[in-house]
């Protein structure tokens, strides 16, 4: 299957304008979830709100902000908890070899907790199916990540150099930015779940096919 290529500066685009479109309920989204992320256990069940509001940006849904404290999202826990471990258990242990395997890691596996809460997938097969379908995208992935890193840094630095105000205008436009970045990685998602998913959809034709089974002839 040939590898397809994410566009770097349409990914961009495209975020920052479904960002700017629906700016106020992912605006909101993350003040509530910045507010509450203090509280135990509740905060479990926000972060996994936010990774299905990414999903849901990338198909291009409109989101309700106070989906984040659904009961749904306590439903899958210990896969939850099961996934973080590995994810972080492998950065880990790829980052002893001289620190940038840990990096590639990262980035190949930085799509895993969506496809395990959007594919209903195990840990170990969101994993393999996040590397997968990153495959010859690493470098394209970290461009737009430090991209939109650089943009902010730009615009939240030239706030704070604005006497008296900048520090707080530096903090507003900090949460408004998130929201956009959120856009931002929804995009990127939605495209490699394509990707995922015509991976899959090989795999199960490749399990279909039956193989040729030999006649064998009896002597009369």
């Amino acid at each position: 299957m040939e590898t397809k290529k994410l566009n770097v500066t349409q990914t961009i685009k495209e975020g920052f304008q479904y960002g700017l479109k629906n700016f106020f309920p992912l605006l909101l989204m993350v003040i509530l979830y910045v507010v509450t992320v203090w509280i135990p256990y509740l905060n479990v069940g926000t972060t996994i709100g936010i990774y299905k509001a990414v999903i849901k940006v990338g198909r291009g849904e409109t989101i309700d902000p106070t989906a984040i404290f659904a009961k749904e999202n306590f439903k899958n826990l210990h896969g939850f908890f099961l996934l973080f471990g590995l994810l972080y258990m492998g950065i880990f242990v790829a980052s002893c070899f001289m620190f940038i395997p840990g990096i590639v890691m990262s980035i190949a596996w930085g799509f895993a907790m969506y496809f395990f809460l959007d594919k209903n997938v195990s840990p170990l097969k969101a994993l393999q199916l996040s590397y997968d379908s990153t495959f010859g995208n690493k470098w394209r992935i970290f461009a737009t990540n430090l991209l939109c890193g650089i943009l902010i840094g730009i615009i939240c630095g030239g706030l704070a150099c604005i006497p008296k105000v900048g520090p707080v205008l530096t903090v507003i436009a900090t949460v408004i930015l998130c929201a956009v970045m959120v856009g931002v990685e929804g995009v990127m998602y939605n495209f490699f779940s394509k990707v995922a998913d015509d991976i899959l959809a090989d795999k199960k034709e490749c399990c279909c096919k039956e193989e040729p089974v030999e006649e064998v002839k009896t002597e009369a």
